[in-house]
């Protein structure tokens, strides 16, 4: 597992272009980036569009970031100011706003205000707080730090940490209020950290990775100008989206491309084309000796000659009428093998975007069953299932989104069960990918995931050499 700081990270790619360094800190942060440019356009595609133009301005302005202590927030910050510009352009945000007003007047006496209340304003309220609180938020809530890891990041000690996250939240529930969405501190904490963050599509990361460092061939001037934006006046604004978003949209849609999957696609494709292309081949040689057939049939009627040349013709249409079967059902084949392919790798991908999103629900289960339970981690299976089953009937955690069967709960061995590194949830069966590798999801203690893929099956080794052990069950 990769230890090195977000800090660290940006310096290494700004001093020597490091591609690992800069597809470490796309998969830390895209998913932060991704549902918060999803909140804010409403539109999937575009939620897409804007996370890779976030983190093509994050690869031109590597340098001026080296020494800013909390990446995420900047990232927040570029990425509400780029969805503001692609609302403004496509009309989305006065209709998002006049549905937001409508919703919040049927909800407004509502004792208990949902996520979809919340998840439309939710943005809007981070940026009003001032940067040191917004931080805050984000690393505690979104991030999931501790008050001693956040201590560490901002320079100050856990007592200020923890007031300043206090304070932020306090600011939050007012802005809601605001806006008659009553909610309390508590409830507002355990929504947003429930359901802030969720898993970015499969293969983002890598399709952003590709298209931001894709962008740096986009010309000086072009990538001045959408630094600046960021810091522009609203009227300069509007006066240069139209041409940034034509030139970071190029690099964009280079980089969509260069996915596998389409790849695979073409290839199963270019392979049916060429059985259409023998299968007409033969069609048309077979038609050619039927004319030539009949011909025979009425020149040739009375001689003998001719009889041997007619049954040398039907002989020849017989085997071209065969081949011509033979090339239908090999087509026939490639197009359902074709088929198979591309929903195999759908239903993959589906599975392990719930798994993803299973593992960080159990996480925020274990947070809560520790901070009722003084800060002591659950010593079994049973016992931290009975707590998960509870705060599904009471409503505290998305039942629909907790996997209790394809997820085992696990204990670190070797650091202690405190340990933020240690991992404390593992998919209960590693899968094979349509591609051929072996992949096992795992949650860690400090609420990150990860994938472990392996190309003969061998996961585990993964886990002895991190020296991990299961739970036991009882």
């Amino acid at each position: 597992m990769n230890t090195r700081t977000d800090q660290e990270l940006v310096r290494e790619y700004a001093e020597r272009r490091s591609e690992p360094a800069f597809g470490e800190l796309v998969r830390r942060h895209v998913d932060l980036v991704h549902s918060a440019a999803l909140r804010m356009v409403g539109d999937a595609h575009q939620a897409q569009d804007v996370s890779q133009a976030v983190f093509v301005a994050l690869a031109q302005n590597a340098r001026q970031l080296t020494a800013h202590p909390v990446l995420s927030g900047w990232l927040h910050r570029t990425a509400q100011h780029l969805a503001a510009n692609t609302v403004r352009a496509s009309v989305r945000r006065q209709t998002r706003e006049q549905e937001a007003v409508a919703m919040n007047e049927l909800l407004a006496t509502a004792s208990e205000p949902s996520w979809e209340t919340i998840a439309p304003h939710l943005d809007a309220a981070l940026g009003e707080l001032s940067e040191p609180d917004r931080d805050a938020v984000l690393l505690r809530y979104f991030e999931k730090k501790s008050a001693q890891e956040m201590a560490g990041i901002l320079g100050i000690s856990d007592e200020a940490a923890q007031k300043r996250v206090n304070r932020a939240v306090e600011r939050l529930r007012e802005f809601f209020a605001k806006r008659g969405v009553t909610i309390g501190a508590g409830g507002l904490v355990v929504v947003i950290s429930a359901n802030a963050v969720t898993a970015a599509p499969v293969g983002l990361a890598v399709t952003i990775t590709t298209a931001a460092l894709a962008g740096t061939a986009v010309s000086t001037a072009t990538l001045i100008a959408a630094t600046k934006t960021i810091a522009m006046t609203t009227l300069q604004k509007t006066i240069i989206t139209a041409a940034l978003a034509t030139a970071v949209g190029a690099g964009i849609f280079e980089a969509h491309q260069a996915a596998q999957l389409r790849e695979q696609n073409q290839m199963l494709q270019q392979q049916q084309a060429a059985q259409d292309q023998t299968r007409q081949q033969l069609q048309q040689e077979r038609d050619e000796a039927v004319n030539r057939l009949a011909a025979m049939n009425t020149g040739n009627a009375g001689s003998s000659n001719g009889n041997n040349e007619l049954l040398k013709l039907r002989g020849e249409v017989g085997v071209l009428q065969n081949q011509v079967a033979e090339a239908g059902k090999r087509a026939a084949a490639e197009e359902t093998k074709f088929k198979e392919a591309v929903s195999a790798q759908a239903q993959f991908q589906a599975h392990q975007v719930s798994v993803q999103n299973a593992t960080k629900q159990l996480g925020l289960a274990l947070r809560m069953f520790m901070n009722d339970n003084a800060n002591q981690y659950p010593t079994n299976n049973l016992q931290f299932n009975k707590y998960l089953i509870g705060k599904i009937r009471d409503g505290t955690l998305n039942g629909g989104a907790v996997d209790v069967g394809s997820v085992e709960f696990m204990t670190d061995a070797r650091n202690g069960a405190d340990a933020p590194n240690a991992i404390v949830f593992r998919e209960r069966l590693a899968r094979q990918s349509p591609d051929g590798t072996w992949q096992r999801i795992y949650g860690f203690a400090d609420g990150s995931v990860h994938t472990a893929i392996s190309h003969d099956g061998t996961i585990d080794a993964w886990e002895k050499v991190n020296t991990y052990s299961p739970a036991p069950n009882q």
